[in-house]
């Protein structure tokens, strides 16, 4: 049972993350902002785990807080629900059209978080989401699963195309790393 749930309270945010690694993509997602609900609605469908997220930001200030503590606590249950690692692919990757953009995403599920991240947006915002905060949730993410996560613009005109590709590419990445092999950890050491 590869399930996990966070909760996590500060005086920026509130936030519950429940998700089922092996679910069938269900989502249930309530951050405040309507396009990062849609970034995390395609992370959960294309990744095919099942996603319920709650926040209270304070979007009173702007969205940063919000955008970022998420990334940390889905990051967080991702991390649990992986538990030692073994058993699983460890590695995926994945380029994602959308119209005419392209985006590309590979992957590790090491346990030595990094993440690299190329893109330039044109735009400030996509709807109430600023386009900065794409970074700094991956940022987030990858730092508290323990995933080396490496994402890139290839091409694209739409910021919103460009970001969901994003998303979309990430998580296919991830289905197909976290898919279960069976035998230990895939790696020389025996461990990660």
């Amino acid at each position: 049972m590869r399930k996990a749930e966070i909760k996590r309270k500060t005086k920026e945010t509130d936030i519950t993350v429940a998700l089922d690694l092996d679910g069938s993509g269900k989502v249930d997602i309530d951050t405040g902002i309507g396009f990062f609900d849609h970034m995390l609605t395609a992370l959960g469908v294309h990744s095919g785990m099942d996603l319920t997220v709650r926040c209270k930001g304070d979007l009173n200030v702007d969205g940063h807080h919000t955008v970022e503590d998420v990334g940390i606590v889905i990051g967080q249950a991702v991390a649990q629900a992986l538990g030692d690692k073994g058993g699983i692919a460890r590695y995926g990757s994945a380029y994602v059209p959308m119209d005419e953009a392209l985006s590309f995403c590979a992957l590790d599920i090491s346990g030595r978080p990094f993440l690299a991240f190329k893109a330039e947006f044109t735009d400030f915002r996509c709807g109430e989401f600023d386009t900065c905060l794409t970074e700094e949730f991956f940022r987030a993410f990858a730092m508290n699963s323990g995933i080396t996560l490496h994402i890139r613009e290839e091409y694209g005109r739409n910021d919103h195309h460009i970001i969901e590709a994003m998303f979309k590419a990430v998580a296919h990445a991830l289905k197909d790393a976290m898919t279960v092999t069976g035998g230990g950890v895939l790696s020389t050491k025996g461990v990660l």
